[in-house]
């Protein structure tokens, strides 16, 4: 939004510098983009007087001058053809810097002469193209500064133009008045009152308009009047230099005018040639494939339900947005129908975002702009064109009625304090909301019609603390809300996540931050892809599922990488993953990943491929570093993506399971593009159980200070028993007395025969009360025993 500082003045009565009201304008919400200041450049040429001019001796086109200045009399020679004597002129001094030509000037000699100085042109001061001859005043003394002339006799030429951006929110600062309403109620000058003077019509519009039912919800009010006798044209200085300052190219009186009022008051409005339209106006909606010539010489096709402004002869106008070329006003236009309508917000941006439109009345409507003054805005355009065009207007034809918005909220004084946190009397904040429009009944804060945002009371407290300016809020810390320690912030659960977070990084992962949403493949082969984690209205079809698992993001990760190049990986993910649609249906977890091999290849052949028993080993420090119990059971029976024979379920219990381990099924790999074997393991952080103490602190150590005894034992047992289960009935045997079970060698084959293997295991005693005796030894070793053949069905091996 663009306006200048004269613009400004037309409803602001104010003496605030530029300065001021561009640090205002910028503290109140309406951030400041760019200010051009012409009178900047400007500000060190002063004025002359040409006492004596003459041919220069050497040249025939050049003229020596003297120049009467306020610094005294300066030789300056000049070619420009009217330099003579008895003229005021502008004066460049040496060391001033003329930004018409990008160049400091200095003392020089032209053809043996000295200049000092030069006299300047006005596309020289970069005022204008002309540069046929230097500046010429008609006044001004020698000395004043050409600035100050300048302000007095030719205002527009120094006007400072200021740019501002627009928040969705506040439409009415896209008219220059709704601009000086909010620094009035900062108190930077006082709001002129706006004088929209009843234009009376002296016949009734033979051209009328109808609003079809089905559109009544996108154009509730549409009024008009016809303007006979009109004389369009250039339109006067004044408008032409508000339009060009702001980037708009002048065009004629009639279109100049609406234009005018689209950035003054936030009114965009249209002017049809009446001599072009065929019959009555209708405002409808389009059946589909009509097409348009708009104003920017553009071709346009219609689709169905789209606002049109049609006459006999089909679309006329694409409603709110931009009129045709069929009916637009030349300079030949006599007879005019200047429309003033509201249009629905949310349509017209639809309509606009599908022609791919971007007009100055489109970016209003969709903003919103003031129901109420659509007639006002009617009377006060219709005023402007009897007096620079003339003519005979109409009665008002009017169809629909001002939509209903209005609405009231209760302004609480004290809630600027607690949302805000600033202390503003009451009395100041009813003065700022009636200085902002805002009608007071009690209590009761009526929203003026220009301020759709305004949807609540808590809007009433932002107008006002914006108006006091929350550069004067003070930081506080926050009041303790308990005595001594605080309490922690973070959830258990929360500090698990992240020392899992922290562990998994320290061996070595890689974290990922994965979409919560996978394609429904992908989902399939994990568990999920039914309808109830189905998105209604997914970002597109590779993420049309809430994820069952964060294993297939891992998954996706891994093979995008191998696709570049790069095969030995490490992931890891901490998030939630959802077996439901539903609020709560959803659970925590933490997955990792290991692909390719444990390092880079060396001559030493100490890169292997990852196993097994590298996931096994990460899981079980995850495990450790968020508290889970040391004595777990390790069990198969994984979902079907695991490997069938290679993976381990680590449970408290058959029901209760806080982790598995192990490689992926070759078929899941295989559907998602992965090379090579994979092994990963995903842990259910909320199954781990709290601690019994909560406290930080732990436990006294302790030690026995009689000296462990180990001993060996070697089972044969049938192939398919598993080894923990030989551990297990170990460490059973005596649990007050048994330390730890180690399996240390696994024998196949030889003199054992086909279907049999040798396990040795390790097992260690730790007395706590006396020293073991070789009896008390022999006792728990036929314990163990005993246990480990009742449960393996193994023997001792001799």
């Amino acid at each position: 939004m663009k306006f200048t500082l004269s613009w400004l003045k037309d409803h602001l009565e104010t003496d605030a510098s530029v300065e001021d009201i561009t640090e205002t304008l910028t503290d109140l919400g309406l951030e400041v983009e760019g200010v051009s200041n012409p009178a900047d450049r400007l500000k060190d040429f002063t004025l002359g007087y040409v006492k004596h001019a003459e041919k220069h001796p050497d040249a025939d086109k050049l003229r020596v001058c003297k120049v009467d200045t306020d610094e005294g009399e300066m030789q300056i020679i000049c070619g420009a053809p009217n330099a003579r004597e008895g003229i005021t002129v502008v004066v460049c001094k040496p060391g001033m810097y003329i930004p018409g030509l990008d160049i400091t000037i200095g003392v020089g000699k032209i053809r043996g002469v000295e200049s000092f100085g030069m006299m300047a042109s006005e596309r020289e001061l970069e005022l204008s193209d002309e540069h046929d001859g230097i500046i010429e005043l008609p006044s001004g003394e020698v000395g004043d500064r050409f600035v100050d002339w300048l302000a007095q006799n030719a205002p527009a030429k120094v006007d400072p133009v200021i740019e501002i951006a627009i928040t969705p929110n506040r439409p009415d600062a896209l008219g220059v008045r709704g601009i000086a309403r909010d620094l009035a109620a900062r108190g930077l000058g006082t709001l002129k009152p706006l004088t929209i003077e009843p234009v009376d019509g002296v016949y009734e519009s033979p051209l009328k308009v109808d609003i079809a039912e089905d559109t009544l919800d996108g154009c509730p009010l549409f009024t008009g009047r016809l303007i006979r006798g009109v004389k369009n044209g250039p339109s006067p200085q004044w408008l032409q230099d508000r339009l060009s300052a702001i980037g708009l190219r002048p065009i004629s009186t009639l279109v100049d005018i609406t234009n005018y009022f689209t950035f003054d008051q936030n009114r965009p409005l249209h002017v049809f040639d009446a001599a072009k339209v065929a019959g009555n106006l209708r405002v409808h909606r389009a059946v589909g494939g009509e097409t348009l010539t708009a104003l920017d010489e553009k071709d346009y096709t219609l689709s169905e339900g789209q606002m049109v402004i049609s006459d006999d002869n089909g679309a006329e106008s694409i409603a709110g947005i931009m009129g045709g070329v069929a009916t637009g006003c030349t300079e030949e236009t006599t007879d005019v129908f200047l429309e003033s309508a509201f249009w629905d917000h949310v349509q017209i941006a639809t309509t606009g975002r599908a022609l791919k439109i971007n007009s100055d009345a489109r970016y209003r409507f969709e903003r919103g702009v003031d129901p109420e003054y659509t007639r006002d805005g009617l009377d006060h355009a219709t005023r402007m064109i009897l007096d620079l065009c003339g003519g005979e207007p109409s009665n008002v034809v009017t169809a629909g009625a001002v939509p209903e918005h209005a609405r009231a909220y209760k302004l609480d004084p004290e809630r600027v304090q607690s949302l805000v946190g600033m202390d503003i009397p009451e009395s100041e904040q009813r003065q700022t909301l009636t200085r902002l429009g805002f009608r007071l009944e009690g209590n009761m804060a009526h929203v003026p019609s220009w301020r759709p945002d305004v949807m609540g009371e808590a809007d009433l407290v932002e107008e006002v603390a914006r108006i006091a300016s929350l550069t004067k809020l003070e930081g506080k810390p926050l009041p303790r809300l308990t005595d001594g320690v605080p309490a922690p912030v973070m959830t258990p659960q929360q500090r698990r996540q992240q020392i899992a977070r922290r562990t998994c990084a320290s061996l070595g992962y890689n974290e990922v931050v994965s979409y919560t949403f996978i394609d429904k493949a992908s989902a399939a082969l994990f568990g999920g892809g039914d309808d109830a984690t189905m998105l209604a209205n997914p970002i597109s079809s590779e993420m049309s599922h809430m994820r069952p698992a964060l294993l297939p993001g891992l998954l996706q990760a891994a093979a995008r990488n191998q696709a570049r190049g790069f095969m030995d990986l490490a992931l890891f993910e901490a998030g939630p993953a959802f077996h439901g649609g539903e609020p709560g249906e959803q659970h925590n977890l933490i997955s990792g990943l290991l692909v390719g091999r444990t390092g880079p290849k060396d001559v030493h052949g100490a890169s292997r491929a990852v196993d097994t028993f590298d996931a096994k080993a990460d899981i079980e420090a995850v495990l450790a570093a968020i508290g889970a119990p040391a004595k777990v059971q390790i069990l198969r029976g994984a979902q079907s993506w695991w490997h069938p024979g290679r993976h381990g379920k680590i449970c408290l219990g058959p029901k209760k399971v806080l982790g598995v381990f192990g490689e992926l099924h070759p078929k899941v790999l295989g559907e998602m593009g992965i090379k090579g074997s994979v092994v990963a393991f995903t842990i259910w952080p909320d199954e781990v159980p709290m601690p019994r103490k909560s406290g930080a602190n732990r436990g006294a150590l302790v030690q026995s200070d009689l000296q462990a005894v180990e001993r060996d034992f070697a089972f044969v047992v049938a192939d398919d028993v598993e080894a923990l289960t030989l551990v297990n009935a170990a460490v059973g045997a005596d649990k007050a007395l048994i330390d730890d079970v180690r399996v240390f060698d696994e024998f196949i084959g030889g003199s054992l025969g086909e279907g049999s293997k040798s396990l040795a295991i390790t097992v260690r005693l730790q007395p706590t009360d006396k020293t073991l005796t070789e009896k008390d030894i022999e006792a728990v070793s036929a314990k163990i025993v005993a246990k480990v053949t009742k449960a393996t069905g193994g023997t001792l091996r001799g």
